[in-house]
């Protein structure tokens, strides 16, 4: 042992354990409690918040809940439930208010008869937004009095006074997130928009107005209730889609303090669209109500099939047939969810598995029996999706012993790296052969590997995954990432964990990254839900003044660079716009898009699968007049397209 090691041993004793109190364990490790402080982390605030209210309406006491983005991107909440309560807490000695803003874990849903159902599991909603912001003010509507209270990163700075009288009740928050804690502070007024339209529909009959203030000359505002419910989510998220069957199908029932409800509605694309939810938080890793859901579906179906003759003797259709084209809502509420994570991302609760297998088992069963024509046209697409599956398995095996993927042959037009750790390769899919000629003379050939494609790929959005299988394009690239698809992909076989799309800086370019894209979100989408795909970014414009040359990545950069290049003698200065990646010599390629240290990577995420859903759905889907009103709506934004 080293006498280093002796000193470190000696040195670690009680005064290097350290204890984080009150808010402070927040601002040391916002992640753990908000997942990033990145733009999800900073929209995750105004959800911790609204969730309270929604509670307050999952109770019966809130009928409508105001967000609204203010100038300098500080955001307010507001409710007209019953207000957080004032009193004394009896525990600590302080009013609830400041217990409820000041102390972890501290709420009215640990069991004490505040809240039946809540989405705030952990009780730390409030105090953690206050711990994250700049500065917090709430005030309560209660017993005829304002009570207000003011923190700074979360301290109090002003103790709960009473400022006025009111006849309402409610709380309203506003804060402003705390630029010491997040990359960015600039709130996405659509993404809260999503949030909010998805709360409308999962309670009936609740209003909820989302504003953005920050703009003087034009306010933009919208308030929803939908008394549909979850019957109008399913329609809206078919919207731009062919439904195969007009009515949704509503399936709910309860037992004890648990309840759950289901919308189904079927549409003619390829594609599974599941959005689940317990007690209002999405659910996005699914668990036990997905589960339920899932087998019932596939017993319904197979047992109506094989008891009307439409299946044949011991045929069965899998799940993944009989959830081609869904697009399902499942919303459960209960009494103690079990989440993963203060992220909420997986219900764990056993029992919500049997009581949504039970109400989809009977009620799907008796919709069917009494809507014949909907069952048939639901069987026989799941029949044709197992058709289709086992025609993708025989092309699989077909295209695997005609190019040898399971001896490891590369494809043809794969020049690979020679590094074969994942963690340190990264793959450039460029479009072209001169470009890629380019690409591969000026790569950094360790750990840089270039895959060449040419002309249109596959749109996936119109083809099931056995007309993906020898597709001259796409399977080139399914051998080189090494993964397979679907359902078969596995991210550990990955062999890159940089991919980047490096296509030219023009229309046909943006279509041929929407291509790839549709097929990496439909068939490998953990790629992107790694963070594992990029978009390269190449310069427009080179520009020339004697043997100086520089290059600039958009319009406004290219009139800096000028007038610096200009001078006081107002020289001439040269500009010329790239056509393509395949005008650039190796060397220039290297240092504008290849090169770690200098060029500029455009990270692909996926903060929203249905947002992501709908645009993939509009842009590449069947229907012409949904892209057509997108075209025209976001044409003004057209100056340099690029994803």
């Amino acid at each position: 042992m080293s006498d280093e090691t002796k000193v470190n041993l000696e040195e670690y004793g009680g005064s290097q354990i350290q204890v984080l109190e009150g808010l402070e364990a927040v601002r040391k490790r916002p992640g753990m409690y908000i997942g990033s402080t990145s733009a999800s982390g900073l929209h995750h605030l105004v959800y911790e918040i609204v969730d309270n209210s929604i509670d307050e309406a999952l109770a019966g006491f809130c009928k409508h809940i105001t967000v609204t983005i203010n100038p300098g991107n500080t955001i307010t909440v507001t409710d007209d439930g019953r207000g957080i309560p004032v009193d004394i807490q009896p525990q600590t000695g302080k009013p609830a208010l400041e217990v409820v803003f000041t102390v972890l874990h501290a709420g009215g849903k640990f069991g004490g008869g505040g809240y039946k159902v809540s989405g705030g599991l952990h009780g730390v909603g409030a105090s953690v937004v206050n711990a994250l912001s700049e500065w917090l003010r709430v005030r309560v509507h209660k017993n005829g009095l304002i009570h207000e209270m003011k923190f700074a990163r979360g301290a109090i700075t002003q103790e709960m006074t009473v400022v006025g009288k009111t006849e309402k009740t409610g709380t309203e928050v506003t804060f402003k997130p705390d630029p010491e804690m997040f990359d960015t502070l600039v709130y996405d007024y659509e993404i809260l928009h999503e949030r909010m339209r998805e709360e409308a529909f999962l309670n009936a009959g609740l209003s909820i107005t989302i504003t953005d203030d920050r703009d003087d000359e034009k306010q933009i505002s919208e308030t929803m209730c939908y008394e549909g419910g979850i019957r109008e989510f399913a329609v809206w998220c078919n919207k731009n889609k062919t439904p195969i069957h007009e009515d949704v199908i509503y399936m709910a029932g309860s037992k004890g303090d648990a309840s759950a409800e289901i919308a189904v509605q079927y549409n003619d694309g390829y594609q599974e669209f599941m959005l689940s939810f317990a007690n209002d938080v999405r659910t996005p890793e699914g668990g036990m109500h997905e589960t339920g859901f899932k087998t019932a579906l596939t017993r319904v179906l197979n047992a109506y099939g094989q008891k009307n003759g439409i299946i044949k003797g011991d045929d069965k259709v899998s799940g993944e047939d009989c959830r081609e084209g869904i697009t399902a809502i499942i919303s459960v509420k209960l009494t103690d969810a079990q989440f993963e994570g203060q992220t909420k991302a997986k219900l764990g609760n056993a029992y919500i598995r049997t009581l949504v297998d039970q109400i989809v088992s009977e009620q799907l069963a008796t919709y069917f029996e009494e809507h014949p024509q909907t069952a048939k046209a639901i069987l026989e697409k799941a029949m044709m999706a197992n058709r289709a599956r086992e025609a993708a398995r025989k092309a699989r095996e077909s295209v695997r012993r005609k190019t040898g993927l399971e001896s490891g042959q590369m494809p043809d037009k794969l020049q690979d790296c020679n590094e074969r750790n994942p963690e340190l390769c990264e793959i450039y899919i460029v479009e072209g052969d001169s470009a890629a000629g380019s690409a591969i003379q000026g790569r950094d050939s360790r750990f840089q590997a270039i895959l060449a494609m040419w002309g249109k790929m596959l749109n996936v959005e119109k083809a099931r995954a056995d007309k993906i299988y020898g597709n001259d394009k796409l399977y080139p690239l399914i051998v080189a990432l090494g993964a397979g698809i679907g359902e078969e992909f596995d991210i550990e076989k990955l062999r890159y964990h940089k991919v980047i799309i490096m296509s030219d800086a023009d229309v046909d370019g943006a279509h041929i990254r929407t291509l790839l894209l549709t097929f990496f979100f439909r068939y490998m989408r953990p790629l992107i839900e790694h963070g594992y795909v990029y978009s390269a970014v190449p310069p427009l414009y080179k520009l020339t003044r004697g043997k100086k040359v520089m290059v600039a990545y958009s319009d406004e950069q290219r009139d800096q660079i000028s007038a610096e290049l200009r001078g006081e003698g107002n020289a001439k200065v040269d500009i010329n716009r790239f056509k393509g990646l395949g005008e650039m010599n190796p060397h220039e390629l290297w240092e504008t898009t290849m090169d770690p240290e200098t060029r500029t990577l455009r990270r692909i995420t996926l903060e929203d699968a249905r947002r992501a859903d709908a645009i993939f759905t509009v842009l590449m889907g069947e229907q012409v007049e949904p892209r057509k009103e997108w075209i025209e709506r976001n044409a003004k934004y057209a100056v340099n397209i690029d994803i």
